[in-house]
């Protein structure tokens, strides 16, 4: 069993607060993107965030997303960013291993989060790798991530990257990423408008 999660925290302060899953991206929402991407390959998908920033699906989210289970939960220690969000999704997944994509990431595909998946018998933690430097919000984690994140958050050690130096990582490189499809599409996401405009660029992306 595979689990996947939406890290839907954030508070957006570049795009002037707004809810970026909302954001609609070649006529779908991002958050409906999403769903029927990560439906394709997972039994459940958790969508995680600060209690009272967290959408759950909407009507307009509707379709392959309802095969599948859906949970909306919180984080279990507010006010810890992304790691904070991870902790819960590892301590709340029902599945041997969990897919994380950031909130804001329209072009995720079902085939490059699958591969990330399948390679979690090698390591802890499976992320890629660009020129632009490790992407740790869309990436695969196992339940041995689960203690040294613990750790880190009681320190208030809270960078992402941090966490990679204290479990066993294997990278996913731009040439084995070019697979599945143009890497700096894989892993694009929003954050300021100028990004979103410019996700022009990216349209026509195969999920």
């Amino acid at each position: 069993m595979w689990s996947a999660a939406i890290l839907a925290g954030g508070q957006a302060r570049r795009f002037g607060g707004c809810d970026k899953s909302a954001l609609v991206v070649e006529g779908e929402t991002i958050r409906a993107r999403q769903l029927a991407v990560l439906a394709q390959i997972a039994d459940e998908v958790l969508i995680v965030g600060p209690a009272a920033d967290v959408r759950g699906p909407q009507p307009e989210d509707a379709g392959p997303a309802q095969r599948v289970r859906i949970r909306t939960i919180p984080d279990r220690i507010p006010g810890c960013g992304p790691l904070g969000g991870l902790h819960a999704a590892l301590s709340e997944a029902r599945g041997a291993a969990v897919v994380v994509v950031a909130g804001d990431m329209p072009f995720v595909s079902a085939p490059f989060l699958a591969h990330l998946l399948t390679l979690t018998g090698e390591a802890d933690a499976i992320v890629p790798l660009t020129e632009r430097g490790y992407h740790p919000l869309c990436a695969a984690y196992t339940a041995a991530c689960l203690e040294p994140i613990v750790r880190r958050l009681a320190e208030k050690q809270l960078k992402m990257i941090g966490l990679l130096e204290e479990v066993r990582v294997r990278t996913v490189t731009e040439a084995e990423m070019r697979g599945f499809g143009d890497p700096d599409t894989l892993v694009a996401n929003v954050n300021t408008p100028d990004e979103y405009r410019g996700l022009a660029a990216h349209q026509g992306h195969k999920r």
